[in-house]
Order: C-alpha cells, then structure tokens, then sequence
C-alpha cells in the first residue's frame, strides 16, 4: 500500500506538467505568469516542507491518534461512504478555522506566511508550503479526532484537502458562476491571497466557500479593482530557511525590546502586524505601499544554469527521501535532508544575484 508521501512523489510530475502548460498558455495569451526564480523558490519551499514532515508526521499525527484513541467516546467504521463524506466536510471546517487563525494571529501567521510571500500567482504557489505548520495546526484537528474519525480517514482527507487547492492558484481561470459561489475557485483564491484592503484576510475555505458565507469573511473578487499578490512586509528573499523564519524572528524581537510583560506575549497572540507603542516607537516599519516593484534581481545565464543544476539535484535527492523514508536510519534523513537544504540555499543565492546587486536592486525597490 502506498503511503502518503510516496503518493505526493507519484502526483509530483504531474504538477510538474500543469505549470508548464499553465506556462505555455499564459504565453499564448500575453500573460508572463511565471518568473524562473520565483518559481523556484516557491517549489524549494514545498520541498522543505514535506521533508520536515519526514520528522513532525510522528508528532501531529501522534497526537492525533492519541486522542483518537483515547479521549473519543466512539469510534466510527471506515466501511461506510458516509464516514468518508461526513470526514470530508469536518476536516474542511476545521481547516476553515484553522485557516482563518493563520491570519488573524501572530504566531499562526508567522508560519502561514510563506504560502502568501510571493508577488506572483500560479501554480507554483499553490506548492509554497510552509515547514513550521506543525507547531500548532494539530490543535484544530483534535475535534476531528474526538467526534471519532480515524486517522485513515483524517490523513485521506487532508491529503485530497491539499491537492484540490492546487489549481485555485492561477490567474488564467476566470470567474465560474455558481462554482465561486459555494467552492473555492481561482476567483476566490485570487481574493485571498491579495494584498488590497479591500480584499485582505478574507475567503479562507479550502474545498468549500459555505463556511465563509457563514461566519462572514467572504469576498468577490472585483474586476475594476485588480489584485496585488504578497505580504504587507515582503520578503525579498530567495532563502527557504529565511522565508520560514522572518516573521517569527520579528516577532521575536519585538517580544525581547518592549518593556510590559503583558506585551512580551501580547506580540504573539494579537493580529499581524500589531506591535507594542515602545516597540513602534523605537523601530518603526517602513510604511506599507500597495503599488510596489516585485523582487527580481538581475543574475547571470551562468547562476541561472547553476541554480537549475543545484535545484535538480534537490528535487530528485528528496523525491528519494520521501519514497524510502520508512526503510531509512535517522542519520541518513537528516544528512539528505541538510544536503537538499543546502541545494536550495545555494540555488536562491544564485539567482538574487552578487550580494551587493541584491541589495541595491532592493534599496531601488524600497525607494521607488
């Protein structure tokens, strides 16, 4: 039988085939979706990110079968269809919660980030993932657990959850009807991960738009107003180990300068963006623009064929961990994972180009 990982391997060139047709029809059209180091940046993290769950699986799905098997007064079979449909709907509720917290809460954010942090929007997106998901994602399942749906139908829930919100990331599907009204769609998809006021934190439903309807965070997406794709705070990075922990370091900061205990913990549990009056005072943010230039630094032909070199060696080294990870000893991960780690590093060093061009194509940015 096939586990989980070794099924995201199987479906991996297949994601693969569907970017580039997403490619090749956007340029049919006029439309440049992709940038080569956006793109790769944004696998690399979804390669990190299944990787760390080579070694945080044991711990969330841990927990969950514990309170599975512990603290559920019943158990449901697995034998019956309606098991699986009702497991479906409760797993895409809690994840709404889950979701809409990412978004509303410092540190649910500080990991959630780097799914939204490119200024880009396709397909690749959709594979931006974040690594540190697993400090506090499996609290909002627990319900699941409790109601009695056993863990095979809460890891086939969340893997079909994952791949159906792999095409919502495109900008080439336009608005569907009725389909945008009770589904997630490009078109509601779009809305969420925009950077407008009008659209911020809204339309958080992974399969389904109904619980947005319900608890008041949906929002059309409008054709006269076009949307801005990224953070408030962008990264301008191409690091995978950097875009995972920028805004827990942020945050880090300002919980260690600000003088009231009271904010120490405040930082992380208030809304994105909030930080203690001292804290402000003293370090004040650079004021947010919408209409800001995307990072894209200039490198050579010779660093773009290093970084693909450097970026191929990753993806086949970790499709090889992910299959064999079960037969493996400890030591052979975490030596595989450094090395595909180390790929990515080196492959997004490459394309921000010379260390003094990227800093001056981001002071040009910060300044235009």
């Amino acid at each position: 039988m096939l586990r989980p990982l070794q099924v995201i391997v199987l479906v991996t060139p297949l994601f693969f085939l569907l970017m580039a047709l997403e490619w090749w029809v956007g340029r049919r059209r006029g439309v440049a979706c992709y940038r080569l180091n956006d793109a790769m940046a944004a696998v690399g993290l979804g390669v990190c990110s299944r990787l760390t769950g080579l070694f945080t699986k044991l711990f969330t799905t841990g927990i969950y079968v514990w309170a599975w098997s512990t603290l559920a007064p019943w158990k449901l079979p697995n034998n019956a269809w309606w098991v699986w449909v009702l497991g479906m709907l409760v797993y895409d509720f809690c994840y709404y919660w889950l979701h809409r917290a990412s978004h509303e809460v410092a540190f649910f954010w500080a990991s959630h980030v780097v799914h939204h942090q490119s200024e880009d929007f396709n397909l690749s997106t959709a594979l931006r993932l974040t690594s540190g998901g697993w400090l506090g994602s499996w609290l909002f399942y627990l319900p699941m657990a409790l109601l009695g749906f056993s863990p095979l139908v809460f890891v086939t829930a969340s893997l079909l959850d994952l791949v159906y919100q792999f095409w919502v990331h495109t900008r080439l599907i336009g608005k569907l009807g009725w389909f945008d009204r009770w589904l997630c769609s490009p078109s509601n998809h779009r809305v969420h991960h925009a950077a407008n006021d009008r659209y911020l934190d809204r339309n958080y439903g992974g399969i389904l738009m109904v619980w947005d309807r319900l608890f008041g965070s949906f929002t059309p997406e409008d054709n006269v107003e076009p949307i801005v794709y990224g953070t408030r705070k962008p990264l301008r990075s191409w690091n995978p180990v950097w875009a995972n922990l920028e805004v827990f370091a942020a945050l880090a900061r300002d919980s260690w300068h600000t003088q009231a205990w009271g904010d120490k913990l405040r930082v992380w549990l208030k809304p994105p963006g909030w930080r203690p009056a001292d804290v402000a005072a003293r370090f004040p943010s650079a004021p947010f623009e919408l209409q800001r230039p995307p990072y894209d630094p200039r490198f050579s032909r010779a660093a773009m064929f290093g970084a693909l070199a450097l970026f191929a060696v990753a993806l086949v080294l970790s499709g090889v961990l992910l299959w064999t990870a079960h037969r493996q000893a400890p030591w052979v991960l975490v030596g595989g994972v450094a090395l595909v780690l180390a790929c990515l590093v080196l492959a997004g060093r490459l394309c921000s180009g010379a260390p003094r061009a990227a800093r001056a194509a981001t002071l040009t940015a910060e300044s235009a």
